[in-house]
This record gives structure tokens, C-alpha cells and sequence, in this order.
């Protein structure tokens, strides 16, 4: 199987964290969407750089319906109105073995399974909103601790700890935000917030992730 993937250094590394089935998958990394044209007949294509713009998106559909898998968190598949999959690829969460995904078309679910058991990896099918599952939580409680932060109830140190040692987490509320880029963690907030106001961004982390321009958006 031959698969096309556009990735940083980070997500490649994450991507490739439980190993690939042997000679079975032939993997071509690329860093420009413009670089997918060559490989028409590709077994699959994976962009998890995907901006969610809708050039990019056009640039994409030309290769359906071979599986195109987008790392798309905040965007869903009934905004862009294409059968792509939808994975949760935000940097920490592709190091796991099951990998949150959306889909519509049975087929192109079957032939993602493929992709990803080559990977050492399993789809988990989800419902196609925004956040999925993990994220959505993770970013409620990365939410929480800047709330808690801006009303003075401690450091960001000092949240990141206790909470680590209090409830045995693997990173601090803090620590979590920035490994997953604080723009990602505002975007998806303020996606939510527009249907459910309880996931509106707290003042400061809105007002950090409008002077933060290191993190991207996924």
C-alpha cells in the first residue's frame, strides 16, 4: 500500500509511534499540499496539516474516492460538505494506538481502517462534531484552569502540579495547552461557544492565543 502524507517533524514522529506493518505500507512524506499531485494512484493520502480553507480542500477532493484523511479537530465534514475522514491529529493525541475519526461513507471507513492497522493504529468512529471527544474534554479542562488562573487561585506551576498529583494526569492543564498549541485550544472554544456558551474562553487564555503566533491551528 502506498500512502501520501504531508507532516511536520512532530506529527510524522507521532504518526510512525507504534511502527508500520513491515514492507506492507510504502510511506512518501511530503511538506506542500502541491506535492500530493504526482501520486494519483496512491492507495490513500493523509493531511495533517490541513488548514480547512476551501482552495485546500479543492486541492484534495481531486483525489476521492481514494481515502483522504484530513487532521481537521474543529471543522467537521458537514461544514466542508466532502467525504473525507476526520481524524483528531492534534500534536500528543496521534501518539496513542486508536485515533478518533469521522466519516460518512462506509467504504472509505473500511479502507481507513486498512490505513491506519498498517500504521499499528485503530479508528475509533465517532460522531462528526467538533472536538470529537478527547479534545473536547481536554480543552474544557484547559479551559477551567485559566479560568482559575485569571481569578488569582494560583500559578500556572502550581495548577499544573496539583493537578498531575491530584488526579494523576499525564500533563498539567498547562502543560497540555501548550503542547497542543494554545490557538488550536482557542479555536475549538470558541467554535463550541457559538451553540453552548458554558465553553466561551476564558479572558486570558483568549487574550494569550491573540498575542501567541508560535502554535498552529489544526
Amino acid at each position: 500500500m502506498q500512502l501520501v502524507v504531508q507532516a511536520d517533524e512532530i506529527l510524522k514522529e507521532e504518526l510512525l509511534s507504534n511502527g508500520t506493518g513491515g514492507g506492507d505500507v510504502e510511506i512518501i512524506w511530503i511538506k506542500k499540499v502541491e506535492e500530493f499531485a504526482p501520486y494519483k494512484n496512491a492507495d490513500g493520502y493523509i493531511d495533517l496539516l490541513f488548514d480547512g480553507q476551501p482552495v485546500r480542500i479543492e486541492q484534495l477532493k481531486f483525489f476521492l474516492p481514494k481515502p483522504v484523511i484530513v487532521n481537521s479537530v474543529v471543522t467537521t465534514l458537514h461544514k466542508m460538505n466532502v467525504p473525507f475522514v476526520r481524524i483528531n491529529a492534534w500534536p500528543g493525541f496521534l501518539k496513542r494506538q486508536v485515533v478518533e475519526a469521522s466519516c460518512n461513507d462506509e467504504k472509505i471507513k473500511l479502507a481507513t481502517g486498512k490505513i491506519f492497522s498498517l500504521l499499528n493504529k485503530r479508528a475509533e468512529w465517532v460522531n462528526d462534531k467538533p472536538g470529537f471527544i478527547s479534545a473536547r474534554v481536554i480543552a474544557m479542562i484547559i479551559n477551567e484552569a485559566w479560568f482559575a488562573l485569571g481569578e488569582g487561585v494560583s500559578t500556572k506551576e502550581e495548577i499544573d502540579t496539583a493537578m498531575k498529583l491530584g488526579v494523576n494526569y499525564p500533563y498539567g492543564p498547562f502543560e497540555w495547552c501548550y503542547q497542543i498549541g494554545i490557538k488550536n485550544i482557542h479555536s475549538l472554544l470558541d467554535e463550541l461557544s457559538k451553540t453552548n456558551s458554558r465553553y466561551k474562553p476564558a479572558v486570558l487564555l483568549e487574550k494569550e492565543a491573540t498575542l501567541n503566533v508560535s502554535h498552529l491551528k489544526y
